[in-house]
């Protein structure tokens, strides 16, 4: 039989994990493998156990939250050899797994991971040592995603960010800083910032671009600058939900291989939904096809449905 490390956080999300796992070892049994199972213990072991043993299996399969997935492929991109990897999304907002049409359904993921079809997907390098899958971000709201406390967002699920993100409103930062991409650069005082791989952030579309490959080596980086008021945000914001296409002269969209931001002060960042560290020069590189995620349908096909 085939090798496989499932690792899973008990308290993503609702807990849904707990009624199915049964169905879901059953599975990957079913399909040929002999699955390892280990709970997640604390915050960031996922990373601890991914880079230790991931190497000696031939599918590695995570189910939690967007941070649960960054600790295991954090853990993995450290291995020469890195195994296949699976994912059945349990937490409360499951951008990467949006973007790529996984199902939210625990079983048919599963039945996904074992039976769909494996493509390469690029990993964010951040500063030296860390990664993410599919975002990084400082500035206005960027707090909620790792401040809300765990049992809230089990309660509330997706409202609990959205709850959050109102109060953050009446206490806006801004940012002098130094932007360059790979074909420019630019100055000034800035309240948000992200680099994405992924059409969803937050549990919205729309702040993040439609087209988006996961595979290309470019991420999408969108930046905005502060507002005269910060009443005018808000207006920013929906600008960016409801016409996504419409310049902006608030707004910097850019596709690049390669973002640096520069400031005179530290910058606190976010690195998919948790927290990464406060910087004063932030270097982010896009790994090109780092990792190989099993699941169906194809990822350039789920582009050009959402694009449609």
């Amino acid at each position: 039989m085939k090798k496989m490390l499932f690792v899973f956080n008990p308290r993503s999300g609702k807990e849904a994990i707990k009624n199915q796992l049964s169905d879901i070892l059953g599975i990957f049994c079913g399909a040929g493998y002999l699955p390892s199972v280990y709970v997640t213990q604390e915050p960031g072991d996922a990373a601890k156990i991914a880079e230790e043993y991931g190497k000696d299996v031939e599918l590695f399969v995570c189910s939690g939250g967007d941070g649960t997935l960054n600790s295991v492929i954090s853990g993995i991109m450290r291995l020469e050899k890195r195994p296949e990897i699976g994912y059945l999304p349990a937490g409360s907002t499951n951008d990467f797994a949006r973007s790529l049409k996984i199902p939210a359904n625990l079983t048919k993921a599963a039945q996904d991971v074992v039976s769909g079809k494996s493509y390469g997907v690029d990993i964010g390098k951040f500063g030296d040592e860390r990664y993410f899958v599919y975002i990084a971000a400082f500035g206005a709201f960027t707090e909620v995603s790792y401040s809300t406390p765990q049992d809230i967002k089990n309660v509330l699920g997706h409202q609990a960010y959205i709850l959050e993100s109102i109060k953050a409103l009446g206490n806006l930062k801004s940012y002098r800083m130094h932007l360059t991409w790979d074909d420019g650069e630019t100055d000034g005082e800035f309240v948000f910032g992200m680099v994405t791989n992924t059409t969803s952030v937050g549990g919205f579309r729309g702040l993040a671009p439609k087209d988006v490959s996961f595979h290309d080596g470019l991420f999408e980086g969108v930046f905005i600058r502060t507002p005269k008021t910060p009443a005018d945000l808000p207006n920013i914001i929906s600008g960016l939900l409801l016409f996504p296409e419409q310049e902006n002269k608030d707004v910097i969209r850019v596709k690049s291989s390669k973002f640096t931001v520069t400031a005179k002060e530290e910058i606190p960042w976010v690195l998919d939904g948790e927290f990464g560290g406060s910087v004063t020069e932030a270097k982010i590189e896009n790994v090109k096809e780092a990792v190989t995620l099993s699941c169906s349908p194809e990822p350039e096909k789920q582009e050009e449905k959402t694009a449609g």
